[in-house]
């Protein structure tokens, strides 16, 4: 219980510590939008990110995706993500259809896996999204999203919150989407599962560190080449 206590807490300063670093980062969200080396991994990927999560904080993971051959993208038009899930959907939306992107795979963090569920199931734009790997997304919401948060952003993970319940009860494009979990998440204590969904339990702890884990990237990638192959 100690270590793990301490773990989630060496978590939590590694991930405010990136934080702040992608917070003053500089670029442009299209540096990884060509496609990479290795023709044969060609699927356009679109990366969501987490709460409060600016684009520039997965350009490791994307730098990462890229190397073996992905386009992947970026999108500055969700700030520090901290709209509403239909909000955020709606960015995301516009973006495939402005980039005339078809074939996607979402490739999320935490909240951006909600968001990323929430497009998959726009009628407008569904058809575009071939499936989605998602890291620490709490599918079923957070325990600690406590009932003070209710009218932050963060209500957005209450258990029994409107959003939460709303995407659950859909369940038709959970087949489409791989869920990481880590073997102990401080952010979402009760693991990262969707019912349906293909779930998959990562050997390695915390909400933020797996995110620059080169085990980690590699499966993500190894996981976004079965969607690629697997029938629609």
């Amino acid at each position: 219980m100690i270590r793990r206590a301490a773990a989630g807490v060496l978590d939590w300063v590694v991930g405010v510590s990136w934080w702040l670093h992608a917070f003053t980062r500089r670029g442009t969200p299209d540096a990884f939008a060509e496609p990479g080396p290795d023709p044969s991994h060609s699927t356009p990927l679109v990366l969501l990110p987490g709460i409060w999560e600016r684009w520039t904080y997965l350009v490791p993971l994307a730098r990462a995706l890229n190397g073996h051959g992905h386009p992947a993208h970026l999108i500055g038009a969700l700030g520090a993500n901290g709209a509403p899930l239909d909000v955020a959907a709606g960015v995301v939306a516009r973006f495939l259809v402005e980039r005339d992107l078809h074939g996607v795979i979402f490739v999320a963090h935490s909240k951006g896996g909600l968001i990323g569920k929430r497009v998959m199931l726009d009628p407008g734009v569904a058809d575009r999204v071939r499936g989605m790997v998602a890291l620490s997304t709490p599918f079923a919401g957070s325990s600690l999203a406590w009932p003070i948060f209710n009218r932050s952003p963060l209500g957005v993970f209450a258990p029994t919150g409107p959003a939460i319940i709303d995407l659950a009860a859909q369940r038709d494009v959970n087949a489409r989407i791989i869920s990481l979990q880590p073997i102990h998440d401080q952010v979402i204590p009760q693991g990262s599962r969707l019912e349906g969904a293909r779930n998959v339990t990562l050997p390695v702890a915390g909400h933020f560190r797996p995110l620059r884990n080169h085990e980690v990237q590699r499966t993500i990638h190894r996981l976004v080449h079965e969607l690629e192959i697997t029938p629609r």
